[in-house]
């Protein structure tokens, strides 16, 4: 009988804090600068510099504990870890080992469901700590030489250790989608992967079914996105199974993900805690975390996007997954509420908002020559706009294949609903002589589709709509339309 495995994992996730400065130093942070020009002497770790702490760095790490629910510790310390490597100037870097800023806490994920617009089953992934330290700088490899940028070395960087809580692909997958979403909608980071602002490392081990000993844990880096994160942990999960069952050991070490031959490849050996030969930093003191300063993170707390999510089921009635493409992103929730806001139904906002105004945002990204694009906050429609063309339709003064038309143009253009459609003659048609007078010439022209009607298909009136629209090229009123072909075959 054969041995039947499954695999434990934990992921180590850095996440780079949005702040002004570095960790320990004023010179700014950001991305796509020149080489080498985010530095001072305390980045490059010259004699005689000295580190002073970044309190907004401190206090957004105290608000991602609290969002994570978190025990937020009354005194941290930082320690220094000892290796040598180039992209570490100072062959040490500046963290925290046995007093971290936050302890425990954990992460709500959802599953995969049984489609795409069914919700699946939620569970919490629970969380070992949180530390803060600086981040290093970025090694670029090239065939005979190796060339190190550290722009980025300095800047804060938080690490977030979950438990070996972690059972499957599809739940690292949700994990690290859940916790992104979480830390950008809370202004902590942009989270952006390929800019650095997200690395995750993981920890993958197999043991056979039914035992609760962990086996030989082996650590994958190079995970540069969220699908390669599951990727490079599904490959790793199938190299390990294959071992165990051809009867070879696995040895704990650090492999690299390549995402071009998909595939892991050895690095190294895994180091231990006492490799990095760690103690206390003499040149910084404790940081005292007050319950004052605590309670006033607190509330500043914005709502859990799966919070949101289930408000806006409940009291909003939207669908499913309508609010799985609004609730990862807290600027387009901002958007969406202001137009619900303004109009008289959320599901229809929420519609325009997800399909329209994604569609064209998209559409403007990939035109653009700037990588970021449009974004929702300068975006050309706003609320106030998308709510005015909504209330156009409800109104009868356009239809909705007409809005739909009209938005692009809004879009492009920046001009709003109710100018275009005075420019462009647009407004609906009402008038009953009009339509009455087209409604029985589509009936006297269809007469097979008249007849198909009044014999019980009521599919049938469609295409005689069809043929009113398009006489008035999509601006008679739906309605008016409607009412007057069933009166007309009633007679």
């Amino acid at each position: 009988m054969s041995v039947q495995y499954e695999v434990v994992m934990g992921l180590e996730v850095h996440v780079q804090l949005d702040t002004n400065s570095k960790m320990f130093t004023r010179v700014g942070t950001g991305f796509g600068k020149p080489p080498n020009t985010l530095t001072d002497p305390v980045v490059l770790g010259l004699p005689g510099a000295l580190p002073v702490m970044n309190r907004e760095a401190i206090e957004k790490s105290i608000k991602v504990g609290l969002l994570l629910g978190c025990k937020i510790a009354d005194v941290c310390k930082w320690d220094r870890k000892n290796y040598f490597y180039p992209d570490m100037p100072k062959n040490y870097q500046i963290s925290q080992f046995d007093q971290p800023i936050c302890e425990g806490g954990e992460v709500e994920i959802e599953l995969p469901g049984e489609s795409p617009a069914v919700m699946g089953e939620h569970r919490k992934v629970m969380l070992t700590r949180i530390h803060l330290e600086e981040d290093v700088g970025k090694l670029t490899h090239y065939e005979r030489d190796s060339l190190v940028d550290y722009n980025r070395a300095g800047s804060p960087l938080l690490e977030i250790v979950s438990e070996p809580d972690l059972f499957s692909p599809d739940e690292v997958f949700a994990y690290l989608t859940s916790l992104r979403n979480s830390l950008v909608s809370a202004g902590i980071s942009p989270c952006d992967m390929e800019k650095g602002q997200l690395r995750c490392d993981a920890n993958v081990s197999i043991r056979p079914v039914g035992t609760t000993t962990l086996g030989t844990k082996v650590e994958l880096k190079n995970l540069n996105t969220i699908s390669g994160v599951k990727q490079g942990v599904e490959y790793e999960i199938r190299r390990q199974t294959k071992a165990l069952e051809n009867g070879e050991e696995i040895f704990q070490e650090t492999r690299r993900w390549n995402p071009e031959e998909k595939r892991t490849t050895s690095m190294r050996s895994k180091e231990m805690a006492h490799d990095y030969r760690y103690f206390p930093d003499p040149d910084l003191m404790p940081v005292k975390i007050d319950p004052e300063w605590v309670e006033r993170v607190g509330k500043e707390l914005p709502e859990k996007p799966f919070d949101k999510q289930r408000r806006y089921m409940a009291d909003m009635n939207l669908p499913y997954t309508a609010t799985s493409a609004l609730c990862g992103d807290r600027p387009l929730c901002e958007f969406f509420e202001e137009t619900a806001k303004l109009t008289k139904d959320p599901v229809k906002a929420a519609n325009w908002v997800v399909n329209d105004l994604l569609r064209e945002l998209s559409q403007a990204k990939r035109e653009s020559d700037d990588d970021d694009g449009v974004s929702v906050e300068d975006c050309p429609v706003s609320p106030e706009g998308l709510a005015e063309l909504i209330n156009l339709i409800e109104e009868g003064v356009v239809s909705n294949n007409v809005a739909k038309e009209l938005f692009p143009e809004m879009f492009s253009s920046g001009k709003s609903a109710g100018e275009l459609v005075k420019e462009k003659g647009l407004e609906m048609k009402s008038d009953g002589d009009e339509i009455e007078t087209l409604c029985a010439k589509a009936i006297e022209d269809d007469p097979d589709a008249a007849e198909k009607f009044k014999g019980g298909k009521e599919g049938a009136i469609n295409a005689l709509k069809g043929s009113v629209m398009k006489a008035t090229r999509g601006q008679a009123n739906p309605k008016v339309v409607d009412e007057t072909l069933r009166r007309l075959l009633a007679d």
